[in-house]
């Protein structure tokens, strides 16, 4: 069964600047991807995109004749790829928001259901906002059926034994878990010293590194890769980033390839506790919330200094280099060097072979792929 991830125009500028990167369907829902959640429910399916013209390079749509098309953003339940499974050629489903799920282009005249009720982002907020629910419901989803490794003896377990899962090859040594609010989940490989406190919903995912005495609140998601450190609330890591040291970070969303510095912060309320006006790329301008609590989302391949302050809700682009005192604004343009005292442009050689050295000490070589994706934004925007 050949699923295609449908990025819809309109919701793709609404997730920028997460999106200038990725399709829709690889952004972050629980344990893994919108995407990877597909094939956990429907485990034949052979997952691709259509996305951006100039992310097709990296993520090549599969349009064959009876190919299923789903819009992106919508995160898949049990129940729905039940439905989804069933299709036959020119069926389709509607939403109670209007998008339509179908089974090939061709479609009958009426759909087979209507106002099906499925959870989405439809905002960047709904990333962090929805991170505890899809936490747990992907614990239950990955979990059922299987052991976990045991939890070594000089662990302290506050909650129900059942809400914690320790993959195969993770190093869990002199932690403190509390399963009494939501499960957690920790991936294969990663390593999680001394003195590390989490409180669930946490998901943590393979091969990433949590240092000693580092505090996870509920809603913390680790990508792949991801090392940590200090103090981090209900944030979610898309995977390959860094913030290893002492500092604050809470309701947030952070990209691939991105390195906090020791003592930066972030705020997620303001002083007065009003309602948090955030960057709407779709909108080119600064929208209500309705929220109270909006930390930093900071797209791919940024870099904050050390000692480095944001502002509630502020909104980091691609390819950035934050440093100096003071706050930077609450809107950081993509490829921007600086801070609060004033920003140039990066320049694109240097970008990239910081990009390239980041990427090998991880093991990975930069591929033309992802070069062609970065030129292409460094040059459009």
């Amino acid at each position: 069964m050949k699923i295609v991830l449908e990025d819809i125009p309109v919701i793709r500028e609404a997730l920028l600047p997460l999106t200038f990167t990725r399709p829709a369907g690889l952004l972050p829902a629980g344990i893994g991807s919108i995407a990877d959640r597909w094939t956990y429910l429907i485990p034949n399916a052979e997952i691709s995109f259509l996305t951006a013209d100039y992310l097709q390079v990296k993520y090549p749509a599969d349009e064959t004749a009876d190919a299923i098309f789903i819009p992106g953003h919508l995160i898949p339940t049990p129940e729905l790829a039940v439905k989804v499974a069933a299709l036959q050629p020119g069926e389709w489903l509607q939403t109670a928001a209007g998008e339509i799920i179908s089974r090939s282009r061709n479609l009958l005249p009426d759909p087979k259901e209507t106002g099906l009720e499925i959870p989405a982002y439809r905002l960047l907020t709904d990333i962090f906002r929805q991170s505890k629910e899809r936490i747990a419901a992907d614990f239950d989803l990955l979990t059922a059926g299987r052991s976990s490794q045991p939890l070594s003896p000089s662990c302290t377990l506050i909650g129900p034994a059942d809400r914690l899962f320790i993959e195969e090859g993770a190093d869990v040594e002199g932690a403190f878990i509390n399963t009494r609010q939501g499960p957690v989940y920790i991936g294969r490989d990663s390593e999680i010293q001394e003195c590390v406190v989490l409180r669930g919903p946490v998901a943590i995912g393979p091969k990433c590194r949590v240092r000693a005495g580092a505090r996870l609140l509920p809603g913390v998601n680790l990508g792949e890769s991801t090392r940590v450190g200090g103090e981090i609330s209900n944030t979610v890591f898309i995977g390959y980033s860094n913030k290893q040291h002492d500092g604050f970070l809470g309701d947030a969303v952070i990209g691939q390839w991105c390195n906090l510095g020791a003592g930066c912060v972030a705020s997620n309320l303001k002083n007065d506790y009003s309602e948090i006006r955030l960057w709407s790329y779709l909108q080119q301008r600064f929208m209500r919330t309705g929220l109270q609590f909006c930390g930093l989302i900071m797209a791919d391949h940024c870099k904050a200094g050390i000692n480095t302050m944001f502002n509630t809700a502020t909104v980091v682009g691609p390819g950035c280099n934050i440093h100096g005192a003071g706050f930077p604004r609450p809107y950081v343009p993509a490829f921007s060097d600086g801070g609060a005292q004033g920003i140039t442009r990066v320049i694109f050689p240097k970008f990239l072979a910081t990009a390239t050295e980041m990427m090998r000490h991880r093991g990975l070589e930069i591929s033309e792929a992802d070069k062609s994706i970065l030129k292409h934004l460094y040059e459009t925007l």
